[in-house]
């Protein structure tokens, strides 16, 4: 593994552009120094003398027992905090003790929320779950101390004080202040204590429903052909059946794991119901109209009723190419399976995926070879050195820092400004590791006014990545490169960020908006003058044929419709759950919206809204999905199709997007970057219009 020593050779790498050449007679590629890392087995240094720096460079978290030091400073430091911002006097010194009090306790309880999930010691585990628990309960007290937030009231309250401040500094405080409000602050003692009483309530609410989203169900063996019994797990004469198997071939297999996996749990179907009545309950009680009106408070969208006219804006645009599509999967399983040939839930992802495959001819290990984790590292290396004047580069670990040797810890270095933060890719499988692509914030980014130093931002990327071999690096198929982009966008945003407070760093922005940096970056992974500068053999050094880089997007078009209709119908259902109650049960509104926005008949005796876990983490937020893709599409199309390369645009995307975190209204972020504020309709025409064919891919299919 490249070994990084100190700063004059950061100079020598940010200058450098990773070049590949083929050693003409042994056909070795050779890597730059951020290819090779990821393309090699780290070469952890073994010196016993090295003193255990602790997790993430954090001294006390040797062991396990520093999260309970950790959390002790931390809370101590809390505590005289807020007894210094209750005795001083409303401005600008305010917000900067807020900001301070949310950065000491998300310092440790963030680290300790990635801990708790991904440690591969069961006792930095417990010990990670007893901070957040803990540091959890006092985020809830500060939420709703009085004196606190009266401090931030007089501040909001003094016209003069308030005009002096700066918008950030503004925004930031009445951001603070909405914390305060959804909290039930402004009740009266005996409501206030109502709401903390449902905030804990739906804390135990949220994990007992995300626990039991993911358990499997069981069946006794005799029920199901004994045929099937291999694709299942064994317990005593009991089948367990623990997904939907929906890429399987076989049609009876698909449908009896759908119908067992989402048979309806009496126990969770109460869960979900006391869930979302509660979410009301609070809702109503600190002032909104529903759930969906707080959640939806600072989001692009704004609304639930906004929500709901872009969801059913879409369903209507897209009509035509959705039963276009359904029709296409009908008739593949009448020509595959003559017999049974009515198109249900289950068959979706299994024909779209033959039908992908059967026009475009797409098989994942042809492309394999060309997408080595190194050579796509080397892409994104690149690709952000153009856009930005950015480098990634392999910094040794410390004894200690990482939880797993085959952590790799990236420094993200500007050619102008220096050292921006840290990006640890925590890439490999590993028993009891999450299987989930995700981005963690560490540590957020802020600037310390009594030292005038940036504190740096600290990430992690997580996936699950198969191992290099003896012969072969990691090899990625299409979905994972693409998969690694989305998350490096992630990553960008929270290094590329330079906000004053840590409230708004990086990714603390609406959820709406904070997906559009990574959905933008899947448009670079699929334009093949992006992919070009990577994508090539790892024995040979051959370059990916542009006809097999086109195949792959169109392919990604077939089905499209359908595929976009589908989460159409799980954002339509969501808001549904979060809007005004109906009186009606949740599996009887999820039989309405399925029939109303997508399309496939509803199986009786299945409750999927059982398996939708995204309703803790995205509760009436769902949408946030397709309404960030539509932004990314916009943004792809006016500002990168043209020159995915382009420094200045890269630059501006920086500055009007990147930059600000939550600092800035989401939509006028989206503004500046587009030079104009995109309407519904104009959002809703870029994902359809994500949909039609690129005739030169016909072309270029004709040709080769």
């Amino acid at each position: 593994m490249f070994k990084m020593l100190a700063c004059k050779r950061l100079n020598c790498f940010i200058k450098h552009r990773a070049q590949v050449w083929t050693l003409a007679q042994r056909k070795v590629t050779t890597w730059s120094p951020v290819g090779a890392a990821f393309n090699s087995k780290p070469q952890r240094r073994l010196d016993v003398f090295q003193d255990n720096v602790g997790l993430f460079g954090v001294p006390e978290l040797s062991s396990p027992a520093g999260f309970e030091v950790a959390t002790k400073r931390a809370l101590k430091d809390t505590q005289l905090l807020v007894d210094k911002t209750c005795h001083s006097p409303p401005g600008a010194a305010t917000v900067e003790y807020f900001d301070q009090l949310s950065d000491g306790l998300c310092k440790v309880a963030d680290l300790a929320d990635f801990v708790k999930v991904a440690h591969p010691d069961p006792l930095f585990r417990e010990a990670a779950e007893k901070t957040c628990i803990e540091i959890g309960t006092v985020v809830e007290k500060l939420n709703t101390n009085v004196e606190l937030s009266t401090s931030l009231k007089d501040l909001l309250n003094s016209p003069d004080i308030l005009n002096q401040l700066d918008h950030d500094t503004r925004r930031v405080a009445e951001l603070f202040m909405f914390d305060f409000e959804i909290s039930g602050i402004h009740l009266e003692e005996k409501l206030r204590k109502e709401a903390v009483a449902l905030h804990v309530k739906l804390l135990d609410l949220n994990n007992e429903f995300l626990m039991g989203s993911h358990l499997p169900n069981r069946i006794a063996k005799s029920a199901i052909p004994e045929h099937l019994h291999l694709h299942f797990a064994k317990e005593g004469s009991f089948i367990q059946i623990g997904g939907l198997h929906a890429d399987s071939p076989d049609d009876l297999l698909r449908e009896i794991a759908y119908r067992i996996f989402l048979y309806p749990n009496g126990q969770m179907l109460d869960c979900l119901e006391e869930l979302l009545k509660c979410r009301n309950k609070l809702a109503k009680l600190v002032g909104y109209e529903s759930y969906a009106h707080r959640a939806l408070k600072g989001t692009m969208a704004k609304s639930p009723k906004a929500v709901m006219d872009f969801l059913e804006l879409l369903t209507d645009k897209l009509k035509d190419k959705t039963a276009k599509d359904f029709k296409m999967m009908t008739d593949m399983k009448k020509k595959l399976n003559p017999r049974n040939s009515e198109l249900m839930a289950w068959d979706h992802p299994y024909f779209s995926a033959v039908l992908r495959a059967e026009r475009f001819n797409i098989e994942p290990s042809l492309y394999s070879p060309y997408f080595s984790l190194g050579a796509c590292m080397e892409g994104l290396n690149n690709l952000f050195s153009q856009l930005f004047g950015v480098s990634l580069m392999s910094d040794q670990p410390s004894a200690g820092e990482v939880w797993s040797e085959d952590v790799r810890k990236l420094a993200v270095v500007h050619e102008t400004e220096g050292l921006l933060g840290y990006i640890y890719c925590d890439f490999f499988h590993r028993t009891d590791k999450p299987h989930q692509d995700c981005h963690f914030t560490i540590r957020g980014g802020r600037r310390c006014q009594a030292t005038g130093d940036y504190q740096l931002p600290v990430v992690v990327l997580m996936l699950s990545l198969p191992h290099p071999t003896k012969s072969a690096p990691t090899l990625l198929t299409p979905g994972m490169m693409e998969n690694l982009f989305h998350e490096m966008g992630h990553a960008m945003h929270s290094m590329l960020g330079r906000t004053r407070y840590q409230h708004v760093t990086g990714t603390r922005c609406a959820t709406d908006f904070a997906e559009v940096p990574s959905i933008l970056m899947e448009y670079f992974a699929n334009d093949y003058r992006v992919v070009s500068q990577f994508a090539r053999h790892y024995q040979t050094g051959q370059s990916l044929p542009q006809s097999m880089v086109a195949r792959l997007c169109e392919s990604k078009k077939v089905c499209g419709a359908a595929d976009i209709q589908l989460q159409v119908f799980y954002a339509a259902l969501d808001q549904v759950y979060h809007g005004e109650p109906q009186n009606r049960s949740t599996t009887e509104l999820l039989k309405d919206k399925q029939h109303q926005f997508y399309g496939l008949p509803y199986t009786p005796s299945t409750a999927w809204q059982l398996r939708f876990s995204h309703l803790i983490g995205y509760g009436a937020k769902y949408y946030s999905y397709l309404m960030s893709r539509a932004v990314a599409s916009m943004v792809w199309k006016q500002c990168f199709l043209k020159d995915p390369l382009n420094r200045d645009m890269g630059e501006r995307y920086r500055r009007e997007m990147l930059a600000h975190g939550g600092a800035k209204e989401p939509m006028l972020m989206v503004e500046g970057m587009l030079q104009r504020r995109p309407t519904m309709e104009e959002l809703v025409d870029a994902l359809v219009s994500d949909l039609n064919p690129n005739f030169e891919t016909f072309i270029m299919d004709s040709e080769s």
